[in-house]
């Protein structure tokens, strides 16, 4: 846990420790925490209690901000006043949230060839040095992305997913650091599977005690940062075009639905399997991969005589955001 400094340190330490009690708690709330701490800290020494000019200073929407980017610095600061409030610790009013923007961003189509390209990259990675960051690196990097890449989770899913939750012996990941309050299990593909037991072994060598599957060595976990930096470096190596690691989420969805046509058609059954492998909420989450995939609402339409929109109502775009504005 960062270290926080302000007259709000022991109020965020317990509402911190409560969010993770009840399993609704994301690693991106800290950072905005942290910073809101900061901003109290520096800009407010001598303060003993929350005011409201503090709260609405911090959440005011600034120039560089879209609706969406500042609804994601400050829903974190929104929650954390309601907690206090519910406890009679304050009597500041929550900040209103700007509306949510509708999105149109398309996510990357990767081809076979940029994919095997971006593999290659991943395992040519260097490994004279006998530091540990690059010893850590190259074998962590192209398991990593694999996983990304074959299971569909999300970048922080991976990043925070603990050794207790990898069931190396049935090939099951429970995934605990979700969206929202739910866990769900994602069954491994057998080779990857047997990926991740190599993995496991040398890393048990490096580090008997790790707590998280992905290990790194200088912190219990690897940041945001460190996918966002590697994937970009190791993409660019060999393709032109945009891409990001959480688009291999993407990928994953629409190489699955791709597979629907011409193999039958139950509807009902891959729907519900696709949505919990990729632990959305709710199944209109998962309608949004639907309308990436050519000629998908057509064959939809024939086969069942309806239309997508009469089957699942409007789409909620939860998952076209990576896991924290302005990461991959």
């Amino acid at each position: 846990m960062r270290k926080f400094q302000s007259f709000l340190a022991p109020d965020i330490k317990s509402f911190i420790a409560y969010r993770k009690a009840s399993r609704r708690w994301s690693d991106s709330y800290e950072l905005n925490l942290f910073y809101f701490d900061r901003y109290c800290f520096h800009t407010y020494p001598t303060a003993k209690a929350l005011t409201q000019k503090m709260v609405d200073m911090w959440c005011a929407q600034r120039e560089t901000e879209i609706n969406n980017s500042c609804m994601s610095r400050i829903y974190v600061i929104i929650i954390f006043v309601r907690y206090l409030r519910n406890r009679d610790k304050t009597d500041v009013v929550e900040p209103v949230c700007p509306n949510k923007e509708r999105r149109t961003y398309i996510p990357h189509a990767f081809t076979a060839d940029e994919l095997k390209a971006f593999f290659k990259a991943c395992d040519d990675l260097p490994s004279a040095s006998q530091s540990r960051k690059v010893l850590y690196r190259k074998i962590t990097v192209p398991v990593f992305f694999r996983l990304l890449y074959s299971s569909g989770i999300r970048t922080n899913e991976a990043r925070l997913l603990k050794v207790r939750d990898v069931d190396l012996e049935q090939g099951v990941l429970s995934i605990h650091c979700s969206k929202g309050n739910s866990q769900h299990f994602v069954v491994l593909h057998d080779t990857m599977l047997d990926l991740m037991k190599r993995y496991d072994a040398v890393a048990q060598s490096l580090a008997p005690a790790r707590e998280y599957f992905f290990a790194s060595p200088d912190r219990p976990f690897y940041s945001c940062d460190w996918v966002c930096k590697n994937f970009r470096e190791l993409w660019d190596k060999y393709n032109n075009s945009h891409a990001t690691a959480y688009e291999l989420r993407h990928n994953y969805a629409t190489e699955n639905i791709n597979q629907y046509v011409g193999d039958g058609f139950d509807f009902d059954s891959k729907l519900v399997y696709l949505s919990k492998s990729m632990g959305h909420s709710v199944l209109k989450s998962t309608k949004y991969y639907y309308s990436l995939v050519p000629a998908m609402a057509d064959i939809m339409e024939a086969r069942t005589g309806y239309d997508f929109d009469d089957i699942v109502p409007k789409v909620v775009f939860e998952d076209i955001v990576p896991e924290a504005v302005g990461h991959g």
